[in-house]
């Protein structure tokens, strides 16, 4: 796995936007793949269908009840292999977007990941998840063991200032 930056938390308005940088060791189709395909994102993030405009997630590991972690939305930008953003409707928190772009930068890709919408106090019990998520995606493209995501989760929340 890379280094593991943290995340930003800043505010456009009054919602806020959680963005994370990553540098990934990968051409950008392998990465482009891993957060696109249904079964290499079943891996490190939940059971996820794409399908006719449309994405529905069932992330695994945190948690709370299944219908309360269900998350479903429409795609609003689909340009293979650049930018993957969709709708984030989820019970637990208020409708927000998110948005995986991907700059190839010599034999590596830089994936800028922001969600942005959510009030302030949702973002701040998200970016530890968020976080655990992306490591567990670099662990993915990586063929190493998974970090769990409620361990990886608790072992960040202090670094975002939530205990």
């Amino acid at each position: 796995m890379t280094t593991e930056p943290l995340g930003t938390l800043t505010t456009d308005g009054e919602r806020a936007v959680i963005t994370f940088v990553r540098r990934l060791p990968y051409p950008i189709e392998t990465v482009w793949a891993a957060i696109t395909d249904p079964s290499q994102r079943a891996a490190w993030f939940g059971e996820t269908t794409i399908s006719d405009g449309t994405i529905e997630m069932m992330p695994s590991g945190a948690p709370a009840p299944p219908e309360m972690k269900r998350m479903t939305g429409r795609i609003l930008v689909w340009d293979p292999p650049r930018v993957l953003e969709h709708e984030w409707r989820q019970g637990i928190v208020e409708d927000s977007v998110v948005r995986y772009e991907l700059v190839q930068d010599g034999d590596e890709t830089i994936l800028t990941f922001t969600h942005r919408g959510m009030t302030m106090r949702n973002a701040q019990g998200f970016i530890p998840g968020t976080h655990a998520f992306l490591d567990r995606l670099e662990a993915h493209l990586g063929s190493e063991e998974l970090p769990r995501w409620n361990e990886r989760y608790e072992q960040l929340a202090p670094s975002y200032g939530h205990v």
